[in-house]
């Protein structure tokens, strides 16, 4: 199974920009209407303007621009070096919401929102108990 995760975003060119600076990987796919990056051989990360996924399934979907900037999804991305991640994403203009810190789950964890409102979280797992 390769999992699809897109994100509805305002501007295709300047979400894919951000997203490009910030996992330093170019995009496996960039066309009008659709961007995506490869996270893992398993994970795709979609970029779709809002306009677009209007126009693809019509009036039965509430427009996604009434929600525009609005938090609605959050992307957890485990990997070594949060804290890069983090301060790359702020210094591309990502709203710092909580800097990185340990949290009670395991995982250290900083949290930045994108220019759509969503959130973005850099962790990496830190306790040795996770799961357990």
């Amino acid at each position: 199974m390769i999992a699809h995760f897109i994100l509805y975003v305002r501007d295709q060119k300047t979400s894919t920009e951000f997203y490009t600076k910030v996992l330093q990987m170019a995009p496996t796919l960039d066309v009008p209407g659709m961007t995506e990056f490869q996270i893992n051989e398993h994970c795709i990360l979609g970029l779709m303007p809002e306009a677009g996924i209007k126009n693809l399934l019509g009036e039965k979907l509430p427009d996604p621009t009434a929600g525009s900037g609005v938090p609605r999804a959050e992307i957890y991305l485990l990997l070594q070096g949060a804290s890069e991640y983090y301060e790359r994403a702020l210094a591309f203009g990502a709203v710092d919401l909580s800097a990185v810190a340990a949290r009670d789950w395991g995982d250290t964890v900083g949290y930045s929102m994108d220019a759509d409102g969503h959130v973005l979280a850099f962790a990496q797992r830190t306790s040795p108990f996770y799961g357990k």
